[in-house]
């Protein structure tokens, strides 16, 4: 039959303290033996170290020189191409192209106008000094330096 009464308190007390003990002594036993083992290990360890050190070092540095020589260049070259083409096509400004194309467009025609109005003005010249003054024998012996501004021509008497 099970009891359901409560054990007294002062026997939970006494074995919660003679489980403490225990691992006490326990704890005792395994620090001395590590401490044991610590001893004759550490030395073999540190060389182990150092053994392993001296291997990874040279390692290392060939490892940096590819990076340096082999791998960096490439990833450089990887990451530039990347980014023009994800770089938007630049915009240009519409306004400057069209007003600079227009302006030269402009200045050819006042060019253009500027000498056909001098031809026309030559030849009224070379056609009205003709039938005036026979002295001129063609066009050519008039100069653009004889007219005046409103297409008047002055002898040079």
């Amino acid at each position: 039959m099970i009891s359901i009464r409560r054990k007294p308190q002062d026997e939970v007390v006494n074995r919660l303290g003679r489980v403490q003990e225990v691992a006490r002594q326990g704890a005792d036993r395994w620090r001395q033996g590590a401490s044991v083992a610590a001893e004759r290990i550490g030395p073999i360890a540190n060389e182990r170290v150092l053994v392993v050190r001296g291997w990874s070092a040279p390692r290392l540095r060939q490892a940096a020189r590819y990076v340096e020589t082999g791998l960096a260049p490439r990833v450089s070259t990887f990451l530039s191409d990347v980014a023009g083409r994800v770089e938007p096509p630049k915009r240009t400004k519409p306004g400057r192209g069209a007003l600079m194309a227009m302006m030269g467009v402009v200045a050819a025609v006042g060019v253009v106008g500027a000498v056909a109005t001098r031809r026309g003005a030559i030849r009224d010249m070379a056609k009205g000094s003709g039938e005036q003054a026979h002295s001129a024998t063609s066009a050519d012996s008039m100069t653009v330096s004889g007219a005046d501004v409103d297409g008047q021509v002055h002898s040079p008497h």
